[in-house]
């Protein structure tokens, strides 16, 4: 399985090596950045008691907001060094002191921690925060001028259903179109969990949620994400999104197996008009299976899901999903990176129901008769302009889906496997950051891993049947003006998402680093800028005195394999190459370790 183990020339100080195993059709490239204070990271120390958990970035503006314990920040993210200008925003006294008296800690949880920070609109922020356990919600005015106002409402709201009691809870929120999405539990103890809608400002409707108490909806869930994602080109097909883990139902009563999951509900539910009153109609789930396929069907599996990335590509409908992943397992420990597109995630909620049928009650495939309209349907002309709304749904359609809320296939990774596993590492990968790049030799996506012991993971994939690559992140991050801002209970960094300058001063370090965001000038290892006057790509180094086969294998089946066969040019006789192409992935310098002279570079003309 292990494919390729890259190590660059001279790792810099601070900087470690992890162990990072790859498909056969993935080469990955790894640095940990496990020490960041240096010159290409800068450290925010401006804020009071930590706990920053939210992070929202305006590019246009040129804002960055923090959310911690009882305070909010307002930075400006090129220059976190010039004063923070903060709002107070702490829970109420006696909320304090009933949290306090219920045995939690004043510290660690007695207090406003900010989990939310949603754009509301053009001038306000929605923000939310667990309130000493009294979940509250304001509106957060900025304006739009070059100085922000930054100031809160007189007026609050209750955070219920928008935002967990305790800061510690895994939660998952998306406002759009002025309607606030969000799983979250809904109680003191934390034991009721459900997904919410609630419209904001005032509406006829309050709320719609998921069936409280009903494991056959949702099971001890831990909220991850959640997107809203067009489904047609009509937007009464909308559809929002969500990605958690749960224990599975379909797994046995005695069994504690948890499952990854990812649900969708209509932005245009109403929920029913004689049953599911006020709950969703259309609220369907599915498993994400992220597994190595292993000897006689067993497969390895990565059944927990730790975080969402969703990779907008120039079809809004088919954003590419990827997603971190941690075994369950207490005799196998290790994590995994699996990426899914949408026509897979949707052709699950197309398929075939599960039910639960038989003397004792095993989960099984639905084959009975499915009403119309389809149960998950959005009420639109694109399906059937009788039905305008879920109230219209006739009643046998409400029932199915009182009852039918699983879908019975899974959704599968791209490729049938993951395209990161990482193993026999001390740490585990916990959150990711995508980052598409216009490298010298083509895009990439380029990924940033956070690790659960604070280290920064940049890893890229060369998949060479589509030539993609990928790099991670940790924690809470935003990408802006190619910087990576990432946030911790204790603090917010600021690092850059190229850092050429740790491969060295040399043409074949920078070459062999192969890390998308950098090229070689002809003088060091700088950032690289696409450019449509360059001509000629560099993809070799010449060695002397080494006989031409090894030019003639690599001339006929390197280079033919990428579907590429340039001129080249030669400027000594009887040379070896070294293969520098990202994509390829390999060498063919099995002996150039004894010819220690680097002449000169060959090239081809596009």
């Amino acid at each position: 399985m292990l494919n390729h183990r890259h190590s660059l020339p001279s790792l810099p100080a601070g900087m470690s090596s992890g162990v990072l195993y790859a498909s056969n059709h993935v080469c990955l490239f790894l640095c940990v950045f496990s020490e960041l204070r240096n010159r290409s990271a800068v450290f925010w120390e401006g804020g009071v008691g930590g706990g920053y958990q939210a992070l929202l970035l305006d590019e246009d503006q040129g804002w960055l907001l923090v959310g911690g314990k009882d305070y909010i920040y307002l930075l400006e993210p090129d220059s976190l060094d010039l004063p923070t200008r903060t709002i107070y925003w702490p829970a109420a006294k006696e909320h304090v002191e009933h949290c306090r008296l219920a045995g939690k800690s004043l510290e660690t949880e007695c207090a406003n921690f900010v989990r939310l920070l949603q754009p509301y609109n053009k001038t306000h922020i929605y923000a939310c925060g667990t309130g000493a356990f009294h979940p509250k919600c304001n509106y957060l005015h900025l304006g739009h001028n070059s100085e922000p106002l930054f100031m809160l409402s007189h007026s609050e709201e209750s955070g219920q259903g928008k935002c967990p009691f305790s800061p510690k809870e895994s939660f998952a929120a998306h406002l759009t179109d002025g309607e606030l999405y969000a799983g979250t539990s809904v109680d003191f103890m934390g034991a009721n969990a459900a997904i919410f809608r609630t419209t904001l400002k005032g509406s006829s409707q309050h709320y719609i949620r998921t069936e409280a108490y009903d494991h056959n909806w949702l099971n001890g869930s831990f909220f991850v994400d959640s997107f809203s994602i067009p489904d047609t080109h009509s937007a009464d097909d909308d559809k929002v999104y969500f990605f958690f883990k749960e224990r599975a139902v379909e797994a046995g009563q005695w069994d504690k197996k948890v499952y990854s999951r990812v649900a969708r509900v209509c932005k245009n539910d109403v929920g029913g008009k004689r049953s599911l009153i006020n709950r969703w109609t259309t609220f369907l789930k599915a498993r994400l299976v992220c597994s190595i396929p292993g000897p006689s069907g067993v497969d390895t599996q990565f059944d927990e899901l730790e975080d969402i990335f969703v990779l907008e590509t120039k079809d809004p409908q088919n954003p590419t999903i990827y997603g971190v992943f941690s075994t369950s397992s207490s005799i196998f420990r290790g994590s995994a990176v699996c990426v899914y597109s949408m026509a897979s995630i949707r052709a699950a909620f197309n398929g075939p129901f599960a039910h639960k049928e038989g003397p004792d009650y095993r989960w099984v495939e639905y084959k009975g008769r499915i009403p119309y309209p389809r149960p998950g349907t959005c009420p639109s002309e694109t399906y059937d302009a009788l039905y305008k709304s879920t109230k219209d749904l006739p009643d046998e359609v409400v029932s199915f889906m009182r009852q039918h809320q699983l879908m019975w296939e899974p959704v599968m990774p791209l490729g049938g496997r993951p395209v990161l596993t990482w193993v026999n590492a001390p740490n585990l990968l916990k959150r990711l950051v995508v980052d598409r790049v216009d490298a010298e030799d083509g895009p990439y996506d380029v990924l940033h891993v956070g690790t659960d012991d604070g280290k920064v993971v940049k890893a890229v994939s060369v998949v060479k049947d589509n030539w993609e690559s990928e790099e991670i992140i940790l924690e809470e991050l935003t990408v802006f003006q190619q910087q990576l801002y990432v946030s911790s209970e204790r603090g917010l960094v600021q690092l850059a998402l190229q850092r050429c300058e740790l491969y060295g001063d040399g043409c074949a370090e920078c070459c062999l680093a192969r890390d998308p965001y950098c090229s070689w000038d002809g003088q060091t290892c700088s950032r690289y800028f696409p450019t449509s006057k360059r001509k000629c790509k560099i993809i070799a180094f010449m060695w002397k005195y080494l006989d031409t086969t090894v030019l003639d294998a690599f001339t006929n089946s390197d280079l033919t394999a990428c579907g590429v066969i340039p001129q080249l040019f030669l400027v000594l006789a009887n040379v070896r190459l070294m293969l520098c192409s990202r994509r390829l992935g390999k060498t063919l310098w099995n002996a150039a370790q004894s010819a220690n002279t680097c002449y000169t570079v060959v090239g081809w003309y596009n």
